[in-house]
C-alpha cells in the first residue's frame, strides 16, 4: 500500500550497497542515508549525484472538471489563449466542452486542429509557426499525449523565439539548450488514460531526417495545471485504451527498475542542469508502484468494455501516478527501443489510428520489447523484477533471484498474449535484416539508455530486438 512504502521512505537505507544482504526488496537511498555517495569526491574529481528533485503539474481531478477551465484562465487574467487539438477531438465533447467553458468565462481565445497523431518535427514546427503568428500569453491543450506535447513545444519556442527546433532537443540528435526562464502557462486536458503527459517536462515527436524518435525534457515545459476529468477519455476507442494503457505499465516498470539517482554520474555543477529523468528515487518509487498495481488490475478490465466507468477512470489516476513516477524517475529500455521502432515504421497501420500515415502507436510500440528487456534488465534489482512480475499474476513462492528477468518476462508475455497485443516486432513488418538499422536509430536514445540498470552496447540492443520478432 502507499502508506507502507511511505513508511518505507522514511526507514534506514537497506539497499545491497550498504546492508550487504542481497534479499532487500528495494534498492533506493533514503533522504537520510549517510552514505558513501560524496566521501569521494575532491577538488578534482566532480561529486557523485547526491540529490533528486520531484517536480510535477497541479493536478485536479474531478468528473465534470473540465468546466472549471473558462475560470483558470479568466483567473490567470489570460486575453490571448490558444488551444491545441487534434482533428479527430476537435470533433467531440472534450474541446466543446472547453470552448464553451472559456466563452462563459469571456476568455478570448483561437483553436489550432492540426495536431498530428504521433507528432514529427514537421508538425511541431507547423504548431511553433502558428503560435509565434498568434502570440499567446496562455496556451491549453486538449488531446491525448500527441497533442499535450505539441503544446509544450509551441511554448517553449513562442517564449524563445530565436530558437531552432534543434536547440532545445536532447543531445546528441539536438543541442540539449536548458530552458532558463519562465514560460507561459499551460493547462492539459488529457483525452486519453496513458502518457501523463499533464505532470511531466517532456514533449516527445518524430525526428525524420534521423528516423529515430526524440524530444525535448525540461522541468520547466510541465504543464501549470492538467484536468483529469474522467467524462473525456470516454470518447476513447478500444486500441486507443490499450496503447495508452500499456504506455502506463511501462511508465511505472521502467521507473521503478530504473538506475538510481545517486549512480546515474556526477551531480550537476548548477542545479538547472540536473536532468528531468533522474532515475529512480524514494518519491518516484510510490508513485510508479502504486501505478503498476491499479493497471494490472484496471486495463484489462478497460480495453474489454468500454462501458467499465470504474476501470476508465482508474487509468486516468494510473496514468497521471506513472507520469509522476517517470516524470522525474525517468524510463530506460523498453521507451529507447520504441523510439526507433515506431520512427523507422514505413508500413505498418494500426487499427483505430488514423490512416493518412504510418503509424505504430507509442504503447504498443514500447511494450512489444517489454519481455527481452525484463530478461536482460533481471540480473539487476531482480527482487523488484520478482516484484513486479507477482503483481502480473506470476507466483513466486519459490522463485529464485537468477531467474527473476525471466519470470517478469513470462509474466509481461502472458499479459499482452491475453491483451491482443501484436506478437513482436515482426506484426510492424520487421526482420533480422532490419536490426542494424534499428539499432542505429536507438543508441542516441542517451537520455533513456543510460538510465537502463544494465548497461547496454549497439550488440545487446540487437539481442533484444532480436528476441522481440516474436513473443508468443
Amino acid at each position: 500500500s502507499v502508506s507502507n512504502l511511505m513508511r518505507m521512505v522514511g526507514s534506514s537505507c537497506t539497499c545491497p550497497a550498504h546492508s550487504g544482504r542481497h534479499g532487500a526488496t528495494h534498492h533506493v537511498h533514503s533522504p537520510g542515508c549517510a552514505s558513501s555517495h560524496t566521501r569521494h569526491a575532491s577538488a578534482s574529481t566532480p561529486r557523485p549525484e547526491y540529490a533528486f528533485e520531484m517536480a510535477t503539474s497541479t493536478v485536479r481531478v474531478g468528473t465534470g472538471a473540465t468546466r472549471e477551465i473558462g475560470m483558470d484562465l479568466a483567473n490567470l487574467k489570460a486575453k490571448r489563449v490558444m488551444v491545441f487539438t487534434d482533428p479527430n477531438i476537435a470533433k467531440l465533447a472534450p474541446l466543446k466542452t472547453v470552448v464553451e467553458s472559456l466563452d462563459r468565462s469571456k476568455v478570448p481565445h483561437t483553436v489550432f486542429k492540426d495536431v498530428r497523431v504521433e507528432p514529427s518535427d514537421t508538425s511541431f514546427q507547423m504548431a511553433i509557426d502558428a503560435a509565434r503568428k498568434y502570440n499567446p500569453d496562455a496556451i491549453v491543450a486538449v488531446g491525448g499525449g500527441s497533442t499535450m506535447d505539441t503544446a509544450k513545444a509551441a511554448n517553449l519556442y513562442t517564449v524563445f523565439r530565436d530558437a531552432e527546433l534543434l536547440d532545445f532537443v536532447n543531445a546528441p540528435l539536438g543541442k540539449g539548450r536548458a530552458v532558463d526562464r519562465p514560460l507561459l502557462p499551460l493547462i492539459a486536458v488529457p483525452t486519453t488514460a496513458g502518457t501523463g503527459s499533464e505532470c511531466t517536462g517532456s514533449a516527445i515527436f518524430d525526428l525524420k531526417s534521423k528516423g529515430a524518435k526524440t524530444g525535448i525534457a525540461d522541468r520547466a515545459l510541465k504543464p501549470l495545471l492538467g484536468i483529469i476529468d474522467p467524462l473525456n477519455t470516454r470518447t476513447m476507442p478500444q486500441q486507443v485504451r490499450l496503447a495508452s494503457g500499456l504506455d502506463v505499465l511501462c511508465h511505472a516498470i521502467e521507473s521503478y527498475t530504473a538506475i538510481p539517482y545517486y549512480q546515474r554520474g556526477p551531480a550537476p555543477a548548477n542545479p538547472l542542469l540536473r536532468p528531468a529523468y533522474q532515475g529512480s528515487n524514494p518519491i518516484s518509487d510510490i508513485w510508479s508502484a502504486r501505478a503498476l498495481r491499479m493497471v494490472a488490475r484496471a486495463l484489462p478490465e478497460s480495453v474489454a468494455s468500454a462501458d467499465n466507468l470504474q476501470a476508465h477512470e482508474d487509468m486516468t489516476l494510473a496514468a497521471a501516478y506513472a507520469g509522476i513516477g517517470f516524470g522525474n524517475g525517468g524510463v530506460h529500455l523498453m521507451h529507447g527501443c520504441s523510439y526507433g521502432i515506431s520512427g523507422l515504421n514505413k508500413k505498418y497501420f494500426h487499427p483505430e489510428y488514423p490512416q493518412d500515415h504510418p503509424l505504430c502507436p507509442h504503447g504498443i510500440s514500447v511494450a512489444v520489447t517489454s519481455p527481452a528487456v525484463a530478461e536482460f534488465t533481471g540480473s539487476l534489482f531482480p527482487e523488484r523484477h520478482l516484484e513486479i512480475a507477482e503483481v502480473l499474476g506470476a507466483d513466486i513462492a519459490n522463485a529464485k533471484r537468477e531467474d527473476a528477468g525471466a519470470i517478469l518476462a513470462d509474466a509481461l508475455r502472458a499479459f499482452l498474449h491475453r491483451l491482443g497485443v501484436p506478437d513482436g516486432i515482426s506484426a510492424f513488418g520487421y526482420s533480422s535484416s532490419e536490426i542494424d538499422a534499428l539499432v542505429e536509430s536507438i543508441l542516441p536514445q542517451h537520455r533513456v539508455l543510460k538510465l537502463s540498470p544494465r548497461q547496454v552496447d549497439a550488440e545487446q540492443i540487437a539481442a533484444i530486438l532480436e528476441r522481440s520478432l516474436k513473443n508468443y
